[in-house]
């Protein structure tokens, strides 16, 4: 089961798990959440103290409101509704951060060679030295680029769970989200060999359709519309090289929280109590 599809079971069920007092909602979130919570805080902030304070942050701002969450909603999107706007209070952007991340390299219809998945796959160690390609990459993105990603990417929230979170139109986040995966594709394609591949098959217009067509697949969730009969060589290296950023980005958010980091956020809640 994904994130919170235990949540949505438990309430078709008619069993609502979270009808609970506060200090026991709260242990729960803590055990269920905390760990991608904090995981994602530490690529989010910039060191490990900073990462535990947002965490704090967000499960106090969750224990103080839970009397007024509905029980029959979903916890997973309240909860990350918080975290997001902790984060965006915690971090301003940067001085000189970039405003926008480039729409598309228009390269990738032209270059004689292109980074591509090896025929074997890869090995563990390859696949480790693209998942610190990426963890830097994620780090450079600009911030609200970097929340639509984490929350849509990693935390696996939907788009219009996203846009509720960050406060803004699903335009926006899809938006975000499409430069943000383009800058870490481009990221991890530098990583990969380089492979010769024959021209674009079709017109520019028609492979930008194309990777269009892709990203909302990915927005979704769902498999690509388009079978490879249609798509050409070069297309497919692409869409391949998407694939895995967003594969390597997801796994990113799957961690433990550290038991030190549980009992010193425990005590803080009942503290706040």
């Amino acid at each position: 089961m994904t994130l919170d599809e235990r949540d949505r079971y438990a309430l078709v069920m008619g069993a609502n798990e979270w009808d609970l007092p506060r200090d026991e909602a709260t242990v729960r979130l803590v055990d269920r959440y905390g760990g991608l919570l904090h995981a994602l805080a530490r690529k989010l902030c910039r060191g490990p103290e900073e990462a535990e304070d947002l965490v704090q942050e967000v499960f106090l701002n969750a224990y103080r409101g839970w009397d007024g969450f509905e029980g029959r909603s979903d916890p997973a999107s309240w909860l990350w509704t918080i975290a997001a706007r902790a984060c965006q209070r915690m971090h301003r952007p940067r001085s000189g951060e970039p405003k926008l991340l480039e729409t598309l390299d228009e390269s990738l219809f032209t270059r004689d060679e292109l980074g591509a998945l090896p025929e074997s796959g890869l090995d563990a160690a390859e696949r480790s030295e693209l998942v610190e390609r990426l963890r830097a990459a994620v780090a450079d993105l600009p911030q609200d680029h970097r929340m639509a990603l984490v929350l849509r990417d990693v935390v696996g929230l939907s788009v219009a769970q996203t846009a509720t979170a960050l406060g803004v139109a699903q335009g926006t986040v899809k938006s975000r989200l499409h430069r943000a995966r383009i800058a870490l594709r481009a990221e991890l394609e530098s990583g990969l060999p380089q492979v010769a591949l024959e021209p674009a098959r079709y017109d520019r217009a028609v492979c930008i359709d194309l990777l269009e067509a892709k990203q909302d697949a990915l927005d979704r969730g769902v498999p690509f519309p388009v079978g490879d009969e249609v798509v050409c060589e070069r297309c497919r290296a692409v869409f391949a090289t998407f694939d895995l950023t967003c594969d390597l980005v997801r796994d990113m958010g799957r961690e433990e929280l550290p038991r030190e980091v549980r009992q010193r956020l425990l005590e803080r809640v009942q503290t706040a109590g």
